[in-house]
Formats: structure tokens, sequence, C-alpha cells
């Protein structure tokens, strides 16, 4: 990005940014932008593993909770303090028919978790692991879910504060058993997941 591009993004309001998201959406299906920190964030394409750690996720919540659903197809939220951050989680649990309204980034009230799944490139650290969580805090998302495919790992956050982020953060690695904290309530064996990670 040029250092003009940059100062630009700094200044960016966010109906700007969702004009920008909006057209880039109806131009190329495989771009998708978040807002994040005042900054646009391409958001790239999975790849097919890591697909199938979100399917395995989805039918994991299914069977534990039938009255939520694990949304995975780009359900925008609007995140950080005042909601002036858009962000495009790898997959959000919330009740069934939540995101059955008007508009590309939903108010995330009512959202139970948001998941993020790492991705092999050079943004995962950044990105995954210190703007999505403060950003998921800000907005109150009860639980963030972070699959770290790179550390073989799995990291609960819960207990938002907006000010400081998420006050609980438990570790387990992949292969552990471990339950996922209220209001979600879900127990998960990630040992099948082993075989989704490089």
């Amino acid at each position: 990005m040029t250092v003009m591009a940059e100062r630009a993004s700094d200044q960016m309001s966010v109906d700007v940014f969702e004009r920008i998201a909006e057209f880039a959406a109806r131009e190329d299906e495989t771009v998708s932008f978040e807002f994040i920190g005042g900054r646009i964030e391409v958001k790239k394409v999975a790849d097919a593993r890591h697909g199938e750690i979100a399917m395995w996720l989805v039918f994991e919540c299914k069977r534990a909770r039938p009255e939520l659903t694990l949304y995975v197809a780009n359900q925008g939220l609007k995140v950080e303090a005042y909601r002036k951050g858009r962000a495009l989680p790898d997959a959000v649990l919330a009740p069934v028919g939540y995101f059955n309204r008007e508009g590309d980034w939903t108010d995330p009230d009512g959202v139970l978790m948001a998941v993020e799944i790492t991705s092999y490139d050079s943004d995962t650290h950044k990105r995954d692991r210190v703007d999505k969580p403060r950003a998921y805090a800000e907005a109150g998302i009860p639980v963030y879910l972070l699959i770290d495919r790179e550390n073989l790992s799995v990291l609960v956050h819960s207990n938002p504060n907006p000010e400081f982020g998420y006050q609980d953060i438990h570790v387990a690695r992949l292969g552990d058993k471990f339950a996922l904290p209220d209001p979600v309530g879900i127990e998960l064996d990630t040992e099948e997941l082993k075989q989704y990670v490089d």
C-alpha cells in the first residue's frame, strides 16, 4: 500500500468503506474487505482445509445447540467501539434467523461467538491474534474462538471488556477436549481437526 493510500485509509469514513466493499463484492466475488482499526483489510479467499474446519464446527455447534446456527458465509458485523469497524468473521454463532435482516453489516448484539481460522499468510498474526480479538471484545461479543492452525492450538477468548479486550483466554492444543463458556456452552473434541493442518 502506498503512503498516500495509507493516509487516505486513516481518514476514511465507514460510509466510504461500505461503498468500496459493496463495489468490490459486485465486481469480483473472490475479494472481500474489512474495516478494522480505521484501515481497510483484504479478506483473502480461504483454502479447502480452512473450509473443512469451518464445516466441522458447524456440525458440532448444530448438534449441541440446534436453536443456534454457525453462519459461515461472510456475515458482516459492525465491530469496535461505537460500531465504527466492519468485520467478516470466518463464522458467527447466533440464533437461527439472526441474519435475516437488511444490510450487509449487522449489529452484533445477540451474537454469541465470532470464529476465526488462521490462514498461512503474513497478515494472520496481526489480523487474527491482535486486531480481531480487540474489535470483537469492543463490540461485546461474548466469545471469540481462534483456531490457530500454525500453532496447532485453539484459543477461547471470553469475558469481553470494551476497554481492555477479552479478559480470559484459554489455550488448548489441537486434539484436546474443552468447553466453550456460556453463553455458548458447547463442549468440543478437537482430535478430528488435526487432519486439517499442515
